[in-house]
């Protein structure tokens, strides 16, 4: 007999992806308030946000302004910047978490995996020796050990620190 262990929070995230209208990405951009989306940088083609329903804790997502599901159809302004934030992301959470790995990839259209097939986007995901245990395999369920909140108060001041001497190399 298969045993299930309660996870609520997933409960949120499936209904809303049921019944989402237009798209993840956009909503946030549409926002206007970075510190309420998750937005942690902004690029001139690209920004970063965290996952609002994370594999692991400091989960980023690297998506595009334009909301477009062709990878390769993208200019080479944005991909070539894509990988450039790939670069800043994994040299902030290593400053920051000290992770052994990481995970960083593409999930292009939704039979691949995609939950946001319409928008294109890099994951970013942290890794340490041993972090996978019974909880999925076993009971459904992820063990989170950090909110959202402050994942994005950990990482918001290195991305805005790291976006302030871009800034200034630039000029």
């Amino acid at each position: 007999m298969m045993e299930y262990i309660s996870a609520p929070w997933r409960e949120e995230y499936v209904r809303k992806i049921l019944k989402m209208k237009g798209c993840v990405f956009c909503r946030a951009l549409q926002a206007k308030n970075d510190r309420d989306s998750y937005i942690l940088y902004r690029g001139a083609h690209n920004f970063i946000v965290l996952n609002k329903y994370p594999y692991t804790p400091g989960h980023l997502m690297i998506a595009p302004y334009r909301h477009l599901a062709s990878f390769e159809r993208a200019k080479k302004e944005a991909t070539d910047e894509i990988v450039d934030l790939l670069k800043l992301s994994i040299r902030l959470l290593k400053k920051e978490y000290r992770p052994h790995g990481f995970n960083s990839g593409m999930n292009l259209g939704q039979c691949a995996g995609a939950g946001v097939a319409d928008h294109y986007h890099l994951h970013v995901i942290m890794r340490w020796t041993g972090d996978s245990n019974f909880m999925p395999l076993v009971g459904k369920t992820k063990v989170m050990l950090e909110d959202l909140e402050t994942s994005y108060n950990r990482l918001f001041p290195l991305f805005k620190k790291a976006r302030a001497a871009h800034s200034a190399s630039v000029r």
